[in-house]
């Protein structure tokens, strides 16, 4: 086994750690206090290929491969969470539909302004009601002559003011329970769709997140994406592999919340001494720096799986699992580390701190990732 990464890996970190710590460091609290979706962004990300990360050049992507996709999560999340998680959400959940289920016109009219960063793309599953019982949603789609007629909304939707291209779940045949909900492929300023409220949220405020509502939307037959009946079995599938994505960026925001309390701890003086000299503080930089490692590992071992074309439900919620949960404690102990200036926004910890928790509960809680593993290890 090598765990070396090729110099072309090497390369793509630090290209990404570069974009970063240039483009995103110095807005990173300016984002987060006015809640703004840094649309300005949007072309620099996708002229290093990050809003088409894994999508074949033909499809205007950048050819790239899991691993690679983790290497670019994280680094972004290791400096802004927040660009990280729309990042990931556009190219792990709507593109990644669009790409695994699309027909090719779907691909060529839908996907490649997607991958080229020319569009953002939107994925609706989430609902008021129907959260982590994704399959109890209430959204509905009935044939219409030559449409199809969606009616119901969609709610916590990554870019759900913002989003260009929606992928949207929806009931087509309430009988046939999760063998009865299909997806859609929906325009922005499509007649009877409209933004609802957007949410104000405790930590990745950059991200936008808002409720999203269909009206007697009427959208083309040939808008269906997949088979119908097939959205549920297709959206676990994409599930699977937005996993890893969240997982890396679990990684990231721990490794940004880890070398901020490093460097306190080698600044900040205490009883004559910097208190990095302090076994307390030592532990607690030495426990997270092997579990981010460990984590690290979990992560590109369900990427290089993912690589080989093998099925990841396991190891994409072991990587996901562990990742966020770990990440929170790191989060916990940089606040801990800087002491009561970790509770104030003049230093990077209290924003790790806020940003850290929604990756325990973003596609799929670690509660329901325990279960998935659980089934997993049950059915062999």
């Amino acid at each position: 086994m090598d765990f070396r990464l090729t110099e072309e890996q090497e390369l793509l970190r630090r290209s990404v750690r570069e974009f970063a710590e240039t483009e995103m460091r110095p807005h990173v609290m300016e984002w987060d206090q006015a809640q703004h979706f840094p649309i300005e962004l949007v072309p620099k990300l996708a002229s290093l290929g990050l809003m088409g990360i894994q999508f074949p050049e033909s499809y205007g992507g950048a050819g790239l491969s899991a691993i690679d996709y983790c290497i670019c999560i994280e680094e972004l999340a290791r400096v802004d969470p927040s660009v990280a998680l729309s990042v990931a959400a556009h190219n792990g959940l709507c593109s990644a539909h669009i790409f695994l289920f699309g027909t090719e016109d779907q691909k060529r009219t839908f996907l490649v302004p997607l991958a080229r960063g020319e569009k953002i793309g939107a994925w609706g599953l989430t609902e008021s009601t129907s959260g982590s019982d994704a399959a109890a949603m209430r959204t509905t789609a009935a044939r219409a002559g030559t449409c199809w007629v969606l009616n119901g909304a969609k709610t916590f939707t990554t870019h759900g003011r913002v989003g260009d291209t929606f992928v949207v779940m929806a009931i087509t045949d309430r009988a046939a329970g999760t063998k009865g909900i299909s997806a859609f492929i929906v325009d922005k300023g499509t007649p009877g769709m409209t933004a609802g409220k957007k949410e104000d949220k405790l930590g990745m405020r950059a991200s936008d997140t808002s409720e999203v509502r269909f009206e007697q939307c009427r959208i083309p037959t040939d808008h269906l994406l997949g088979e119908e009946g097939q959205g549920f079995v297709h959206t676990m599938q994409v599930l699977d592999a937005g996993r890893i994505g969240i997982a890396a960026l679990s990684v990231g925001l721990a490794q940004g919340a880890h070398e901020a309390a490093l460097r306190y701890a080698l600044e900040r003086t205490a009883f004559g001494k910097t208190i990095s000299h302090f076994q307390a503080i030592q532990w607690k930089l030495a426990d997270n720096a092997t579990r981010i490692e460990a984590a690290r590992l979990l992560t590109y071992r369900a990427a290089y799986l993912k690589d080989c074309g093998r099925r990841t439900t396991l190891e994409s919620a072991m990587a996901k699992l562990y990742a966020s949960e770990i990440a929170v404690k790191a989060a916990d102990d940089g606040v801990q580390i800087h002491g009561g200036y970790g509770f104030v926004k003049d230093y990077p910890a209290e924003k790790y701190f806020r940003d850290v928790k929604l990756t325990t509960i973003g596609e799929g809680t670690s509660e329901i990732q325990r279960l998935v593993i659980a089934r997993q290890l049950l059915s062999r």
